[in-house]
């Protein structure tokens, strides 16, 4: 049976652990620390646990001036708000001015569901990626989420990291590497390559077993870093299957698959088809119905990949 856990809950724990081996870690929350279990980390360091209140803006701009005083702030809020208010200020005053301050939008994608359909954030990927400087992780489920907030407190320089509210399946592993901008391949294939983020890979590592049934042997490659992507680990498998199927939890507009197809328009030409939003806004709902509405399970991911390779039985 696959065991479920909140990606934030991998996210409090590698938080704890750092405050406790770094005294420079600092913590910044709009004031929702309970949703982002922040609260964890401000029971355990009440004094490096700062409150900013409902001001995003502020929130950036703070942890900025804590970078610039020598602090590694991690700023929290919900996605949404977070990449929208303040992306001036992720723009000038953290990215422009190089300043090493780790953003964390919560509530991401689909785990949203149940606040409302305004409050879904299925454009920030898209939105961090074209800052300049900015680095963009998307880990899978709670474990690889561990490994990336460690990763991203001794990257030097602004950071981006999406982070889930509800319980996806872990399909990582702990002993498993995590290196920024270092794709994963978790199968190898010759007739199509799956490209995941986030918490799409457990659907896809699904979707590549029903496939395997079907006779199609599948690559799959799961991209934890959509900035900067890992060119060469896309390049390769593509070169070696002709066909790639990318899939998110995000809109196909300037997200995963805008950036492998940016890859591979300019280094390896190949058919391409984008599993994820299409080019719109969500609705309310539980996490499930919506993976359900926006046709990101892994029937769906077969079926894409069936159309690719002209195998749909009508």
């Amino acid at each position: 049976m696959t065991l479920l856990k909140a990606p934030r809950e991998g996210y409090s724990a590698a938080l704890i652990r750092l405050g406790e081996r770094h005294k420079e870690l600092v913590v910044l929350d709009a004031d929702c620390a309970k949703s982002n279990m922040t609260n964890l980390f401000k029971d355990k360091f009440p004094e490096r646990f700062f409150n900013i209140g409902i001001s995003e803006c502020d929130l950036v701009g703070t942890a900025a001036g804590f970078a610039i005083a020598g602090k590694i702030p991690f700023a929290n809020a919900y996605a949404n708000f977070l990449t929208g208010r303040a992306y001036d200020q992720m723009r000038i005053s953290v990215c422009y001015a190089n300043n090493n301050a780790k953003i964390v939008g919560h509530n991401a994608g689909t785990s949203a569901a149940q606040e409302g359909a305004t409050h879904l954030p299925l454009e920030d990927i898209s939105l961090m990626r074209s800052l300049p400087r900015m680095t963009v992780l998307v880990p899978a489920d709670s474990v690889e989420m561990e490994k990336a907030v460690e990763a991203a407190f001794h990257f030097e320089g602004p950071v981006y990291l999406r982070v889930g509210k509800l319980p996806v399946p872990i399909v990582t592993k702990s002993e498993e590497p995590f290196q920024i901008g270092k794709a994963k391949r978790y199968l190898e294939g010759s007739d199509v390559s799956l490209i995941s983020t986030g918490m799409m890979l457990s659907e896809v590592l699904k979707a590549a077993e029903q496939l395997r049934d079907r006779g199609v042997s599948t690559e799959v490659i799961h991209v934890h870093t959509i900035k900067p992507i890992d060119v060469e680990a896309i390049v390769q498998s593509a070169a070696k299957t002709s066909k790639v199927v990318t899939v998110e939890e995000h809109s196909i507009v300037g997200g995963l698959g805008s950036a492998v197809a940016e890859v591979l328009a300019e280094h390896q030409p190949t058919q391409l088809r984008r599993v994820g939003t299409k080019d719109r806004f969500g609705v309310s709902g539980k996490m499930d119905e919506l993976l359900d509405f926006f046709g990101l399970r892994a029937a769906n991911i077969v079926e894409t990949v069936e159309e690719l390779l002209d195998r749909v039985k009508l």
